[in-house]
């Protein structure tokens, strides 16, 4: 499993137990900031696209729960990113 690592990691017995301890905390964590980090690029471009339709990404937001349009924000985002017409309609019927 310690392959792919360099120097002591990769020779060493003790050493190396310790870096796949570490490997799979890391690994584990990272999982978990990869979804933030996604999360947070949709918020980004939705604020983008809101802005250029005259509302914020808050208030398109509270627009759509409202009218309980059940739409995330990853699908929202991309279709924000391919098709802006689209997603100019959508902003349209919530106002």
């Amino acid at each position: 499993m310690a392959k792919g690592f360099k120097h002591a990691r990769r020779k060493r017995v003790k050493v190396a137990k310790e870096a796949l301890l570490h490997q799979g905390q890391y690994a584990y964590v990272g999982r978990k900031l990869k979804k933030r980090d996604l999360r947070k690029t949709w918020i980004t471009r939705l604020n983008a696209a809101a802005r250029e339709n005259g509302t914020t990404y808050s208030k398109l937001i509270k627009a759509l729960a409202d009218k309980k349009v059940e739409v995330d924000r990853k699908i929202l985002s991309d279709i924000a990113a391919t098709d802006p017409k689209t997603f100019e309609e959508i902003v349209k019927a919530v106002k």
